[in-house]
């Protein structure tokens, strides 16, 4: 059996939850719907959600809709739009099947990708870390039946911009909401400084060598002043924030007013 034959037929992960394991017991799962099971093997099995896995921090079960449409011969899960149109649009049927044989994990939320969704944020990865399972429908061609709507908890957007499929969202998506699962990272701490966390981007980082090529490292970073390097850094993160999110800059704004 091929490794992408084995990834449409199994989840990623333990399915189910051992009685000798603790974390396996807590360990989120994330459900996705695609007709692309193999385009989730390669980013699934490297970095860090590769490592998460294998240690069962979470688990992913992988969907065909072509497998629940009611067309065996051809298992098709699109049609042509009422109305007229350009393209193809998802039929209501194989995702309301798809979802029906899901069965649900303690606090469950499934999630439609979709340009009109509400946009998708640091804040809102945090919130979904919250839940035992996120099941993830993945749209292609003009999007869904509009009907499918009646079986979802909410539409998300992660940008103002179009792919031809909801899979990269989906990988977004759970990336965004793993490093919130405790043990994914390997330092808890680092989350709190990345950028969006407060309203700010990043502090700019260095590494070796000091110097190169005539640009050198500043010279605080190398002051071992801990207090210092804090300011430093704050500066330029409230100066890179000015500069190249002016949307973040009004909110960063508003909270330093709020903290005076």
């Amino acid at each position: 059996m091929s490794p992408l034959s084995l990834v449409r037929e199994q989840p990623f992960g333990s399915p189910f939850p051992s009685p000798l394991s603790p974390v396996l017991e807590l360990s989120m799962r994330f459900d996705l719907l695609t007709i692309f099971p193999g385009y989730f093997a390669t980013p699934l099995s490297y970095g860090v959600l590769g490592k998460a896995i294998e240690k069962d921090l979470f688990r992913v079960g992988l969907h065909n809709l072509r497998d629940h449409s009611p067309d065996r011969r051809h298992q098709k899960v699109d049609d042509r739009p009422f109305g007229g149109g350009f393209g193809m649009v998802f039929m209501v049927e194989p995702i309301h099947r798809a979802l029906q044989t899901i069965a649900r994990e303690g606090k469950s939320r499934t999630i439609l990708f979709s340009a009109s969704g509400t946009p998708f944020t640091q804040q809102r990865s945090k919130e979904l870390a919250l839940y035992d399972q996120l099941i993830l429908i993945c749209p292609r061609y003009e999007g869904v039946d509009e009907r499918v709507k009646g079986y979802i908890d909410e539409e998300l957007c992660i940008g103002d911009y179009v792919l031809t499929g909801g899979e990269p969202a989906a990988l977004i998506v759970m990336e965004a909401v793993c490093r919130h699962i405790p043990g994914v990272l390997g330092k808890e701490g680092s989350l709190q400084e990345e950028s969006f966390e407060t309203n700010l981007l990043d502090y700019p980082q260095y590494t070796q060598p000091r110097e190169y090529l005539g640009a050198e490292v500043p010279e605080v970073l190398l002051s071992g002043d801990h207090e210092k390097i804090r300011l430093w850094r704050r500066e330029q993160s409230l100066l890179k924030t000015r500069r190249v999110r002016p949307d973040l800059w009004t909110e960063t704004l508003s909270d330093l007013e709020d903290e005076t």
